[in-house]
C-alpha cells in the first residue's frame, strides 16, 4: 500500500514539480490548494489542471485572506514590475506558508499521512522569509509537537525538494519529469486574457530559469507581451 503525502499545490511551476517528485517517490498525492482570494484567480484553474494529471485527490479550500489584506496579492496594492529588488517585496502574504502548511498538516493527520511537500525555494526567489530552510525546519519541529500523531511518536516530515534548486534546476526537473510547464501559472498579475504579464518578479524568475536551462519557455504570456 502506497504512502500518502499532502502537497501544497498552488498551480505554479514549483508546486507542480513538487507534486510530480512526490509521485515519483511512490506517494499517493493528496493535493491541497488554498483559495485565499488572491488577485491571480487564474492560478486556481491551473491548480485544477495540474491536479488532474498528478493528484489522487484534490481539495480546494476557501480561506479569504483578503479580509486581512497587507499584500499586493490580496489587497489593492500594485504588483511591482521594475525587477526583483532587495528585501521582502509587497507580494509577500503575511504568514501565508505557515497558515497553508498548518492546513496541510491538519489534512495529513486526518488522512493518516505523515509527509508534507511544499515547493518553497531559497535560491531564485523573491525574498520571502517563509521560503527559507530555517522556516521548513521550524515547521517540521512544530508539526511533531502540536499534533496527536507527533506526540505519540508517529510524526511528520516536511519535504521541500526544491529548496536549494535554482529556477533553471526546477525547469530542468520539469523537463525530466515529462511535465508541460504551460499548464501551470506563476504570474502575480495576469492580464485580462489570462496570460502572464512578463514583468512581475514571478514572471522574471520563471523566464530566467528557462533561459538559463536552455529550454523553451512555454509560458502563455499576454498578447503582445515579451517577457523581461
Amino acid at each position: 500500500m502506497s504512502r500518502k503525502a499532502v502537497i501544497l499545490l498552488s498551480g505554479g511551476l514549483d508546486s507542480m514539480v513538487c507534486a510530480a517528485l512526490a509521485r515519483e517517490q511512490g506517494f499517493e498525492v493528496l493535493a491541497l490548494t488554498i483559495d485565499y482570494h488572491q488577485r491571480h484567480r487564474v492560478e486556481l484553474e491551473a491548480a485544477k489542471r495540474v491536479a488532474a494529471r498528478l493528484a489522487d485527490r484534490h481539495i480546494i479550500l476557501p480561506l479569504d485572506l483578503s479580509a486581512f489584506g497587507g499584500s499586493a496579492l490580496t489587497d489593492d496594492i500594485d504588483v511591482p514590475k521594475d525587477g526583483v529588488g532587495e528585501g521582502i517585496p509587497v507580494t509577500y502574504v503575511p504568514a501565508r506558508n505557515t497558515v497553508f502548511l498548518s492546513l496541510a498538516l491538519a489534512w495529513a493527520e486526518a488522512a493518516g499521512a505523515h509527509d508534507l511537500f511544499v515547493g518553497v525555494n531559497a535560491l531564485d526567489y523573491s525574498g520571502y522569509p517563509d521560503c527559507r530552510p530555517a522556516f521548513v525546519e521550524a515547521f517540521e519541529a512544530l508539526a511533531n509537537r502540536a499534533t496527536k500523531a507527533g506526540v505519540e511518536g508517529d510524526g511528520f516530515t516536511v519535504h521541500a525538494p526544491l529548496l536549494h534548486m535554482t529556477k533553471a534546476d526546477i525547469a530542468r526537473e520539469a523537463a525530466r519529469l515529462g511535465l508541460d510547464p504551460s499548464i501551470s501559472h506563476s504570474c502575480y498579475d495576469p492580464l485580462p486574457d489570462g496570460g502572464a504579464c512578463g514583468r512581475c518578479d514571478a514572471c522574471r524568475l520563471r523566464h530566467k530559469g528557462f533561459v538559463e536551462a536552455g529550454l523553451a519557455d512555454s509560458t502563455r504570456y499576454g498578447e503582445g507581451v515579451e517577457p523581461a
